[in-house]
């Protein structure tokens, strides 16, 4: 196991980044985060993801023009469209937070490489939804969840402390 040091670093440091440089990312490295989103928890280890990877400049210019806030989404290298498999998760709406496991591994998998991602909401948003599922063809049991963009940065984002001791509770509700 690596240095637990470095292991928190990574989740301290990580931050979304949205301005990639032209270099692609090898299908090695996709693998590899794909791999850690995949050894997420999940409720009674049933495992329901599914990974839609799109590096095609055409088909990421079709995301683009379907989701309001993924405009930038043009200058990745990748694309993965997180999806929950309703016939595999635990139980109704457990996917959604087997999905977010995922989600987080893959995020933090791709800083700890050097890659510069951002989670694109998709989730509970059903009319973006909607446009994935048509765009990606998905069956009715098959819901998008995140989108996810990968790339190089071309952008340097600020660490700020986001501990919030007001938000810490021990033993019970208190006021501070």
């Amino acid at each position: 196991m690596s240095d637990k040091n470095d292991m928190i670093s990574c989740i301290l440091t990580r931050r979304s980044i949205r301005k990639y440089s032209d270099e692609q990312i090898d299908e090695k490295l996709i693998r590899q985060v794909l791999e850690a989103a995949m050894h997420a928890p999940s409720a009674v280890n049933r495992q329901p993801w599914h990974f839609i990877v799109t590096s095609n400049k055409e088909r990421l210019k079709k995301i683009a023009d379907i989701h309001p806030h993924a405009s930038f989404i043009t200058g990745a290298s990748h694309a993965i469209l997180v999806c929950g498999d309703e016939e595999l998760q635990h139980d109704n709406g457990y996917y959604v937070v087997d999905c977010g496991a995922a989600t987080e591994n893959l995020l933090l998998a791709a800083h700890a490489l050097g890659i510069g991602s951002c989670w694109i909401g998709v989730h509970p948003r059903e009319e973006r939804k909607a446009r994935f599922r048509t765009l990606y063809q998905l069956p009715s049991h098959i819901q998008p969840y995140a989108l996810i963009a990968l790339g190089y940065p071309a952008e340097e984002r600020t660490v700020n402390n986001r501990y919030k001791e007001d938000r810490v509770h021990f033993d019970f509700w208190q006021n501070r």
